[in-house]
């Protein structure tokens, strides 16, 4: 009977600590479900803006749109349109924010990215005029590789053989395409400097807009330190009405301000439709922009990069349907080596969950078995 006696308190403390258990499995499997949404709706969110935005800013230049500081203008102009769920937000996730960085410190975060975002919109501008929208998209899937290595430095994000071989990859693809430009005269009919100066500005703005994405997971990590639905659109309204103010600047100076109301009259499909594009151009922007540094807060800079590049092989095919792009058989290869390149990093991400999964798994199973010896 003592025996019985005394294993009976265990047993109904093993039961307690199993409940416990259970209802800890059961909050974080909630918590996944909850995660995935997020991630989910923030991949959707960069797919359809990041192609819509393309799409839109090509037919802009080929109906007779010409202003490199306008097309720069609408990629950050259109942040007023969160400002709604920015009061919203702002208000429900004030009393869960515990520390703030100072306001100095966040004033200089937001006019840096604000500047940096500028010139990059701006050197996608010149690329997106300078060059079909296939050869164009191709270039920006060189966006993986260098914030692979950004990640590296900045992020401490592991640079396994797969990511490697992303990159290599790549980097082929963006070779074979800067060697066939001057049989890449569908679209553009530029001359071949133009074509390789859209290619120089192509990659330049692939490398900096891969330096703001490491730099933003930094900055979230080390300075602002909130995962926040409000420190998502504090990071995209604040730098954008930087980059924007600064657009306008480079309008005036530039002195194209002077040509839009002629460019306006002039446009293949009217005023309205010159000024629809443009609108609808902004707020595509903005929405593909949102799930990108949602994507960055809630996985990596590396992944929500490697989410935009599924846009990229889908754009050409996007571009023979609405613009009659060609793409002929280097292209294709291109094309080919872009997808492998994609598809390497896929599948690192996929090893690194299954092991984390496995290492969830052993980790219960390890306690018990030292609260058994004890």
């Amino acid at each position: 009977m003592e025996i019985v006696q005394d294993l009976h308190p265990q047993t109904t403390a093993t039961t307690t600590e199993e409940r416990k258990e259970h209802s800890q499995h059961q909050n974080q499997r909630f918590r996944d479900y909850k995660w995935w949404f997020r991630v989910s709706l923030y991949i959707v969110f960069l797919l359809v803006g990041q192609s819509a935005a393309t799409l839109l800013g090509r037919l802009y230049y080929d109906k007779g749109g010409n202003s490199k500081w306008m097309a720069t203008f609408v990629q950050s102009a259109g942040f007023p349109i969160l400002l709604p769920l920015y009061f919203n937000f702002a208000h429900i996730n004030h009393s869960s924010e515990k520390t703030k960085p100072k306001f100095s410190t966040l004033v200089s975060l937001y006019i840096f990215f604000g500047l940096l975002l500028a010139g990059d919109n701006l050197m996608y501008s010149y690329g997106l005029l300078y060059l079909s929208l296939s050869t164009y998209s191709l270039l920006c899937a060189t966006q993986l590789a260098f914030n692979a290595v950004f990640s590296f430095f900045l992020n401490s994000q592991k640079f396994t053989a797969f990511i490697f071989n992303s990159v290599v990859l790549l980097t082929i693809s963006a070779a074979l395409l800067a060697l066939n430009s001057d049989s890449d005269n569908d679209s553009t009919n530029l001359p071949r400097d133009k074509q390789v100066l859209g290619f120089i500005f192509t990659l330049g703005a692939s490398a900096a807009f891969s330096l703001y994405l490491s730099l933003v997971q930094l900055s979230f990590d080390k300075v602002i330190k909130s995962e926040t639905f409000s420190a998502i659109l504090n990071m995209q309204i604040y730098p954008s009405l930087v980059a924007t103010c600064a657009c306008v600047v480079g309008l005036f100076a530039s002195g194209e301000w002077k040509s839009l109301h002629k460019e306006m009259r002039e446009y293949e499909k009217g005023k309205v439709s010159y000024i629809m594009t443009l609108f609808w151009t902004a707020v595509a922007w903005q929405v593909s922009s949102i799930g990108m540094i949602g994507l960055v807060l809630d996985v990596s800079s590396l992944f929500s990069n490697v989410m935009g590049t599924i846009v990229l092989p889908l754009a050409p095919i996007l571009a023979v349907i609405f613009f009659h792009d060609k793409v002929n058989g280097v292209k294709f290869i291109a094309l080919v080596l872009a997808i492998w390149g994609f598809l390497s990093y896929i599948y690192q991400h996929y090893l690194d969950d299954k092991k984390a999964k496995a290492n969830k798994t052993r980790l219960p199973e390890d306690s018990r078995g030292e609260v058994e010896i004890c």
